[in-house]
């Protein structure tokens, strides 16, 4: 047997451990450390960091380690408005071919996310945040943007986890989440993609949110 298993299964458990605020960006991953935790050589180790680096999750630096990527306010400024654009399209194409099947699991998650934010749990909403993005993606019914938008979102989960432990912003998120249901359940194509090319940006304000909702949680 190959160590493929061992690095799918260590790939995974880093992958959750950055996007749900364990590793933070910046933070240097220890292979010693890991392999330690994971109970497996430091090949395992290398080879997920390989993957992690091509999804955009870490950088490996030449002879100073491998780190959770963290962007200048610029960088992520770029992205965040990257994955705006494609979130809009995803949004287009889901209110022209989205299933009634899948219509139904859209509002299942959209109700959950509801139900989490009258309860104000910030850490649940988020999980089921993603998934409602995931719906959207899938009723795109096209793989390759649905995969490249499954990448971005990844990558920037990191920096939206942090938008949420902005004040208010929860209740705004799911607020943004009811037009968006709205558009894609009547089929306005167009509606769609501005609500989600709204609901995703981050300009003004909600840049100056973030950027110290970054300072305080990496101080």
């Amino acid at each position: 047997m190959t160590s493929i298993p061992n690095t799918l299964r260590i790939r995974r458990a880093l992958e959750n451990s950055i996007v749900r605020g364990r590793f933070l960006p910046g933070t240097r991953l220890d292979p010693e450390a890991l392999a330690q935790e994971f109970d497996c050589s430091r090949t395992p180790i290398r080879e997920a960091f390989q993957q992690l680096e091509a999804s955009g999750l870490v950088r490996v630096m030449p002879k100073r380690g491998t780190f959770v990527t963290h962007w200048s306010p610029e960088e992520l400024a770029e992205r965040f408005e990257v994955m705006a654009e494609i979130e809009a399209s995803c949004g287009r194409l889901a209110a022209r071919r989205i299933s009634h099947a899948e219509l139904d699991i859209f509002h299942e998650v959209h109700e959950d996310c509801r139900r989490l934010a009258e309860a104000g749990e910030v850490e649940a909403y988020y999980a089921r945040n993603s998934e409602f993005h995931h719906c959207i993606y899938r009723a795109t019914h096209n793989a390759f943007l649905t995969q490249e938008a499954a990448r971005l979102h990844a990558m920037l989960q990191p920096y939206r986890r942090m938008q949420l432990q902005v004040r208010n912003r929860m209740t705004r998120s799911f607020a943004e989440h009811d037009a968006i249901v709205a558009a894609i359940r009547g089929g306005d194509a167009e509606a769609a993609a501005r609500a989600l090319h709204d609901h995703v940006i981050v300009q003004g304000d909600r840049f100056h949110d973030l950027i110290a909702a970054m300072r305080q949680t990496l101080a």
